[in-house]
């Protein structure tokens, strides 16, 4: 009973920086199962404080949200002048990954690759996990592997911290509308307590445990794929018939294969828009990664490989900085005509 009554004593004095979330920890031979509960009091400006890393296309405007939402932002990006619109409105700037850890309860990140995740997240001194403080939440929202969204939410877990993986997919108009899809994986009752962020950003969908919400954009990734070839494909056969391809889009887009990529993407394609709302760079990168677990899996996914190789084409072509509507510029090169 002495020793009950001096460990209830003690733990008194025990008070989390971010008091909503109290994280118990369960570790196990092989893996890590974390299991959280929680207090009622909701998600709000006034209590919690965000950090966000990599304000690129999509994390500028997401970003926006939140702050317009009267959220407390601390960011950090690795140029920082392409932070200072967000800074002028009322960001926060951090010289780390760490430093912007240190001064919030949730941060939420979104960088280019999965080395960059690693670097931004794990790195010993300047990652966030190294300044986050128990009970703190890490959101990762890049397209990355689903083997590294586990071992940071494993890594989370061992300072008594907790990770979410939550990929996004609708471009650069998606975030610029607040009208993201966005695929969670992690605890199911954390990403339920991060909705009011993150519904501020788009539609939450939970996709089941750590990894899940990576399994789920990189399926996504696939899909996108084969349909952008397809509406490629349409167009450069529509101009060989002679249509006027504006009215073929009209005419196609509600029917059948009307679609989200000929919604975003037709006009651009027609006005030689080429402004990246999504990089070439990224979308082989994603595409790349799709491949790799296919091959852990033992699947073969043929239309998958054909887009990846269309997309490297155009890293060849040096159009790696262009967006993934730029897909046509291989197309007509493979049959020597142009949409102009």
């Amino acid at each position: 009973m002495r020793i009950k009554s001096l460990f209830h004593c003690l733990s008194r004095f025990h008070t989390p920086i971010f008091p909503k979330f109290t994280t118990i920890v369960h570790h196990h031979p092989t893996t890590m199962s974390l299991s959280t509960t929680t207090t009622t009091e909701p998600i709000t400006p006034s209590n919690t404080r965000i950090g966000w890393i990599g304000t690129g296309v999509m994390g500028q405007s997401m970003c926006s949200h939140l702050i317009k939402a009267g959220y407390t932002l601390t960011i950090f990006t690795r140029t920082k002048s392409k932070a200072q619109t967000l800074i002028d409105t009322g960001a926060r700037w951090a010289e780390s990954p760490h430093h912007v850890a240190s001064q919030s309860d949730v941060v939420f990140s979104i960088v280019g690759y999965p080395s960059d995740v690693r670097h931004v997240i794990l790195h010993p001194t300047s990652g966030a996990l190294s300044g986050l403080s128990p009970s703190g939440i890490l959101v990762d929202m890049t397209t990355s592997e689903p083997t590294l969204a586990i071992e940071i939410a494993n890594s989370a877990a061992e300072k008594s911290c907790i990770s979410v993986d939550a990929p996004v997919s609708g471009g650069d108009l998606g975030a610029r509308n607040a009208k993201l899809s966005i695929f969670a994986g992690g605890d199911e009752s954390i990403v339920k307590r991060l909705n009011p962020i993150l519904t501020l950003l788009g539609k939450v969908n939970y996709m089941g445990g750590s990894g899940k919400g990576q399994f789920a954009k990189l399926a996504n990734q696939i899909t996108i794929a084969s349909t952008m070839v397809g509406l490629i494909e349409g167009l450069i056969y529509a101009h060989k018939a002679g249509l006027d391809l504006s009215l073929y889009l009209n005419a196609i887009s509600t029917g059948a294969a009307g679609s989200k990529s000929l919604e975003l993407y037709g006009q651009r394609i027609l006005k030689r828009d080429f402004e990246a709302g999504f990089y070439v760079n990224h979308f082989v990168k994603d595409l790349g990664i799709c491949l790799k677990e296919c091959e852990k899996m033992g699947i073969a996914l043929p239309g998958l490989a054909l887009a990846q190789q269309l997309y490297v084409s155009l890293k060849a072509y040096g159009e790696g900085d262009l967006g993934t509507q730029a897909l046509i510029l291989s197309l007509e090169r493979l049959n020597n005509i142009s949409l102009e």
